[in-house]
């Protein structure tokens, strides 16, 4: 880790500390000429040079922009860079503290920030980087998951009943397909360059309010994809959460109300893709560390019912709408 820093020509005082990440690594590395660094070696095979210079161009982009964004520095003309055959980037260390979204006026402001994001999201498309979709994020996970050496090797153990992962098997069949008919009947919604993952993990707070790091999962979608999963709670909180958070969107950016019909069906896919995320990467030994309760028939008995619940609420055909007057089935 310090040679790649020192290949770029700067000097390292010796400190290095590892930052919590899962898909890729990070390390926080001490510079005497560049003071505090952030250096993140990608996983390998998992994106290309081209998605990931999209991913690091976006968010340089989004810096020119005076946005509070991780924007990877420009070291020789070049974003990207490779060691001992790995790709990694260098970003300065920003000063911020963990997000403090219930302070007031907090998911205003959040809100603010993720309309200006996505008026620059919407100048360009991405070339390419995914497109947000139930086949990528719903059916290719669900089937990644069911062939996982994984769930191979905790049925064989019989640490996980094989009659509990037919009825997995069961119900996300059912739920993705009523995904796909949510999404069918949502009709057609514009598709612009989001963070796309963008949950509270991802921001920091900083003097100035939210700072949003990691366009590891940048991608094309709706402008929902980045404001649904700042909703929690009771209908009645979730619609004044919305309207505190759309207040401050639609100062720098439209969003079509058609577009909080995708909230549950992107959900479902956030389920579903999470934890056939997990299991396909079980063979890092990062993942038994950090998630020791997915191998227990607990926690499958628990996602399996989650799964029925998310389906029951998609097939009650209502959703409640956030905003007045915009109630469908």
């Amino acid at each position: 880790m310090l040679e790649a820093v020192e290949s770029l020509g700067m000097d390292c005082d010796g400190r290095l500390f590892a930052l919590n990440s899962y898909e890729n690594r990070v390390y926080q590395v001490g510079s005497s000429t560049h003071g505090m660094l952030v250096l993140k070696f990608y996983r390998p095979a998992r994106w290309s040079d081209a998605q990931i210079l999209e991913e690091l161009e976006f968010g340089a982009e989004l810096a020119s922009a005076e946005l509070p964004v991780a924007a990877a520095l420009s070291i020789g003309d070049r974003l990207l860079h490779q060691r001992a055959g790995l790709r990694f980037a260098v970003f300065p260390r920003l000063a911020a503290r963990p997000v403090e979204i219930d302070s007031r006026g907090s998911l205003e402001l959040v809100g603010r920030t993720l309309g200006r994001m996505h008026a620059v999201g919407a100048r360009r498309r991405f070339l390419h980087r995914p497109v947000l979709n139930s086949d990528r994020l719903g059916w290719q996970a669900r089937d990644a998951l069911l062939a996982s050496r994984f769930l191979e090797e905790m049925t064989r153990l019989g640490a996980l009943d094989a009659s509990l992962i037919d009825k997995y098997a069961e119900v996300s069949a059912e739920l993705l397909e009523t995904v796909d008919d949510k999404i069918e009947q949502a009709g057609p919604v514009g598709q612009i360059r989001l963070h796309g993952d963008c949950h509270l993990g991802n921001v920091l707070w900083n003097e100035r309010g939210p700072v949003f790091v990691d366009l590891d999962d940048c991608m094309s979608g709706p402008r929902v994809q980045d404001l649904w999963m700042f909703l929690s709670g009771s209908l009645d909180e979730r619609r004044g959460q919305w309207q505190e958070l759309a207040a401050g969107y639609r100062e720098f950016h439209h969003i079509d109300t058609d577009e909080l019909l995708l909230i549950e069906p992107l959900r479902a896919l956030r389920m579903v893709h999470h934890s056939a995320w997990i299991a396909t990467r079980w063979d890092d030994p990062a993942f038994p560390k950090a998630f020791p309760w997915f191998t227990s028939p607990r926690f499958w008995q628990e996602h399996v019912s989650d799964l029925w619940q998310q389906l029951e609420v998609l097939r009650s055909g209502e959703y409640a709408d956030l905003e007045a007057g915009s109630r469908r089935t």
